[in-house]
């Protein structure tokens, strides 16, 4: 093995034959007792690290009709029974041993055990590489964006917008993500906790950020660049990404505390995260109808509608409504969306695929995961070079772009920017 393989699963699966004396029961708990070891090379002598008896549920059918006096195969379901969550070691050694006890019925009705399959996944090490390899690729560049963004802010004479706050807090829960310190901490197990840690924190403040970004661009009678216009919507985000959060904590601190463990193993715990992992996965896709059909249509419209009635010669957010970068903007917001609520089922299907479901099959190229990656980045780049404030100056007429594009205050704005100065007017 290697540290670049970041985890490993172990999937378990059980060759029984039916004997005419000897069948299989419905519903039985296999017990089986599992010793884990270590080493690192060839010489060195074997490192316990895990010790204990564990149960999985059989699901084994027969694949023939039975008939007395035939001897057959059953078919049995795969079962979850590890996950390292670092690979810190070269060797490991993993001793499964199935003892009997007809006083306590322990494992007298699972059939006659020809042998037991162990399939081992594992991430591969080149990928590994090339993923670190581009976190450290981005991370100067969304650096060296930020504080150019935040510097144009600062020479505002006015306070930052709502939307250039939010922009900020995007690229800073990006940078957050993008930070390599994987180089640092490759095969250590709590690795995977923080992974989790940051994706959550990421998701949370993207999907934060489309809601508030698509707001501010409704031009209607409420006065907008206020987070408590949003509280809602962002509030269920939050909640949903709390609750994501928490059970990631959960279930990486149950596999950290004993690889061998899982909450997939009992059923309460196994149709418990199926349950929210489908919850979730809903949810995405409803958040991805409601930025679709309460958001981006009715800023998109509401634009369009009043692009020809705003003012000829405006400052900072008006000129974005005049030229088609706002629209193309909303464009890359859609397709960014929903490659994110694709990538994040599909994520989710792997986890149920790798744990539950062994009869189907998922494929997903790698370059897929690369490739969403890098559209985040490049988002979060186009979102602040297209949205940072101008240098250009206006003195003390200058306004927010709630005080020029809003449907009560446009006139007045016009005639704010259009007024003529004192001394053309004495002349």
């Amino acid at each position: 093995m290697s540290p670049w393989f970041q985890s490993m699963h172990l999937i378990l699966q059980f060759d029984i034959s039916l004997k005419t004396n000897t069948q299989i029961e419905k519903e039985l708990m296999a017990t089986m007792e599992v010793g884990l070891a270590y080493r690192d090379n060839t010489v060195s002598e074997w490192t316990k690290m895990v010790r204990s008896f564990e149960q999985r549920k059989l699901n084994c059918n027969f694949i023939e009709a039975k008939i007395p006096e035939k001897e057959g195969l059953y078919e049995c379901d795969l079962l979850p029974f590890m996950e390292m969550s670092g690979v810190a070691h070269k060797y490991y050694l993993l001793n499964i041993r199935l003892p009997v006890n007809e006083h306590k019925r322990i494992n007298t009705g699972i059939g006659h055990v020809n042998d037991i399959y162990l399939v081992a996944i594992h991430q591969n090490g080149l990928f590994t590489k090339m993923w670190f390899s581009m976190k450290t690729f981005f991370t100067p560049i969304i650096i060296i964006a930020l504080v150019w963004y935040w510097r144009r802010i600062m020479v505002m004479s006015r306070a930052p917008l709502l939307l250039e706050k939010a922009i900020l807090a995007l690229g800073i829960s990006m940078t957050f993500i993008n930070i390599p310190v994987e180089w640092f901490c490759v095969g250590f197990s709590w690795m995977a906790l923080l992974v989790d840690v940051r994706q959550d924190i990421f998701y949370c403040m993207l999907l934060s950020f489309w809601i508030i970004f698509c707001g501010e661009h409704i031009m209607d009678k409420t006065k907008r660049n206020r987070l408590s216009v949003y509280w809602k919507q962002v509030g269920l985000v939050v909640f949903g990404c709390l609750c994501l959060l928490i059970f990631h904590i959960y279930e990486r601190v149950i596999q950290l505390s004993h690889p061998v463990k899982s909450i997939w193993t009992s059923d309460g715990g196994a149709e418990l995260s199926i349950a929210f992992i489908t919850a979730s996965g809903a949810g995405a896709c409803l958040y991805f109808l409601f930025l679709i059909g309460f958001m981006v249509l009715p800023g998109f419209c509401c634009t369009s509608s009043k692009k020809v009635s705003l003012p000829d010669k405006s400052t900072d957010g008006c000129l974005w409504y005049k030229g088609l970068r706002f629209f193309v903007l909303v464009l890359v917001t859609v397709i960014c969306a929903a490659l994110t609520v694709i990538f994040f089922i599909i994520s989710q299907v792997i986890k149920l695929y790798l744990v539950y479901w062994g009869e189907f099959t998922v494929q997903v190229n790698s370059a897929f995961f690369t490739g969403i990656y890098s559209m985040w980045n490049l988002y979060v780049l186009a979102a602040m070079f297209l949205y940072a404030p101008f240098h250009e100056a206006h003195g003390d007429a200058q306004l927010t772009v709630d005080e020029i594009c809003s449907k009560d205050n446009l006139e007045e704005s016009e005639n704010a920017l259009q007024k003529t100065p004192p001394e053309e007017e004495d002349f």
